[in-house]
């Protein structure tokens, strides 16, 4: 299964949605009980995207390939987590597999970057989408670039919010937040939004102005579970900024709810 969920708002009716393109895998945590029967990893992942309101219509479902599944052991004293992946050959979300998307029904486009090729004419259909529509009606789009790949450089010039992970900017030299935005400015478009998160440093961002933002991290009182606290973040700052808050706003937001998601065990108790 490669994903293409988009977040459902309950009751909006015809609110245009956000969507996220990226790939599904399936994390088991270290709880044998926990662990779905065999040959049901995509039943069981769609039922828990239902139970939370993630709208699975635009699915691109795959006839080969099995589940990607990480086993994480998440450590009781730190909440810090190790993951082993089993990797497979799951095809990624291709351009054609985009055609299907009805443009029009979303607001927010996210990726996160893997198959370079493809992901970039998918946003060049936005962009051309873009250009004949009134400023309502366009579609922002953003990009996560994560894993320090060369090929994967190219969508930081693509989004016009882009997330920049630590180890990106590490593998860079880069020491902290600020230093990295202001080191990777000159990759991305001139009206860009970068953000950089930096664990519990907090994060920092930066606006088409230069000026660089910052918001502190807000450390739960005991860390139970790290894993997913940076795509909470990201999520929770889509969010605040689809919803028209500032970037300041956002940041600030971002890094309160993935403090909280930090302090209990996966993502029940977000909401």
């Amino acid at each position: 299964m490669a994903a293409g969920a988009a977040r459902r708002d309950p009751g909006s009716g015809g609110e245009r949605r956000i969507l996220c393109v990226g790939l599904v895998c399936l994390d088991i945590i270290s709880v044998v009980e926990a662990y779905p029967p065999e040959d049901s990893d995509t039943s069981f992942i769609v039922a828990d995207f239902r139970r939370r309101g993630v709208d699975v219509s635009h699915v691109a479902w795959q006839p080969r390939g099995d589940v990607p599944c990480a086993c994480c052991v998440v450590s009781a004293a730190s909440g810090s987590r190790t993951i082993v992946l089993y990797d497979t050959n799951l095809p990624d979300v291709t351009a054609r597999d985009f055609e299907k998307v009805d443009l029009s029904r979303f607001k927010w486009i996210h990726w996160e970057a893997r198959n370079v090729a493809e992901q970039v004419e998918m946003i060049r259909r936005v962009e051309r989408h873009n250009r004949s529509r009134g400023a309502g009606e366009r579609v922002r789009i953003s990009v996560e670039v994560e894993k320090p790949r060369q090929e994967l450089l190219e969508l930081l010039g693509l989004g016009e919010v882009v997330f920049i992970s630590k180890d990106l900017a590490q593998h860079f030299g880069y020491s902290s937040a600020p230093e990295a935005l202001r080191g990777l400015r000159s990759r991305v478009q001139p009206r860009a939004t970068m953000i950089c998160a930096w664990a519990e440093a907090g994060a920092d961002a930066m606006g088409p102005d230069g000026e660089i933002l910052h918001s502190d991290a807000f450390p739960p009182e005991t860390v139970v579970d790290t894993l997913g606290a940076g795509d909470t973040f990201n999520a929770a700052v889509i969010f605040a900024l689809s919803e028209g808050k500032s970037l300041q706003e956002a940041l600030t937001f971002g890094c309160r709810i993935a403090g909280k998601k930090c302090g209990i065990q996966g993502f029940d108790g977000l909401v």
